[in-house]
């Protein structure tokens, strides 16, 4: 497990605030309801501290699941309405179903075709029948793009800057790097820095449709507006289980 969602897990909603998701949680609730209006249960596979389920939450009855029992304590304090439960994307098995099954960015640290293969697996088995699944990767390996970026919060005693840098040492494998440094500065006003690597998947779009269809759905491929502070082309695998 990466720093971040260890260790460095009370620094989370500085690196990366609730309130930002404002627009994009919007964006996948607005994808939801065309692919079926009348949506009411959601369970999110790698939901991390919450942060969009702090907007969903608003629309859809939301069970939360992550692998880090540091980041789930983070969602319970910003989410305690939605239920919550600590599990494997590649392997959890609640025995219920749900109208939605929504999957973002955490099935980004799936880097091999068996796991993500099972995270789809997972995703399938907990979908009702007529329901739908959404999978966000970060991108494909049509929409990566070698980059930087920054940003950071303060929360009035605390404060973190970071720096994001991401590259793909080897075009002919299925990850890429992506290289965090975390500026910290602590209550006291002293400061330090922290670096995290993250290694994450990266597949071309007709392998996610492929491996979604050979586990059962019928998926599409949605692109999501852009906004002005996107730095990637957002696709969403939208993905229809047959009522029978």
């Amino acid at each position: 497990m990466v720093r971040l969602y260890g260790e460095l897990a009370p620094w989370f909603h500085l690196l990366t605030a609730p309130e930002d998701y404002a627009g994009e949680a919007e964006r996948y609730r607005r994808t939801i309801v065309q692919a079926l209006p009348d949506a009411r249960t959601l369970l999110e596979l790698g939901s991390g501290g919450g942060n969009n389920a702090s907007h969903l939450k608003h629309h859809f009855a939301c069970t939360l699941s992550d692998l880090s029992p540091q980041m789930l304590t983070l969602s319970r304090e910003l989410n305690p309405e939605c239920d919550h439960v600590l599990g494997d994307m590649r392997t959890l098995r609640l025995g219920r179903s749900f109208d939605v099954v929504f999957v973002h960015d955490a099935v980004g640290y799936l880097a091999a075709q068996d796991e993500l293969s099972a995270c789809v697996a997972t995703a399938f088995a907990h979908t009702r029948p007529g329901g739908v699944a959404l999978f966000v990767p970060d991108c494909t390996r049509e929409t990566f793009v070698t980059g930087t970026d920054h940003g950071g919060h303060d929360d009035g005693t605390r404060g973190m800057r970071w720096v994001e840098w991401r590259w793909d040492p080897d075009p002919g494998d299925t990850s890429y790097l992506v290289e965090y440094g975390y500026l910290l500065r602590e209550a006291d006003g002293s400061v330090h820095v922290e670096h995290d690597r993250h290694v994450e998947g990266l597949f071309p779009r007709r392998d996610w449709l492929r491996w979604l269809s050979e586990a059962g759905f019928e998926p599409s491929v949605v692109p999501l507006e852009l906004t002005e502070v996107d730095t990637q082309t957002l696709e969403v695998f939208v993905c229809v289980k047959p009522s029978s």
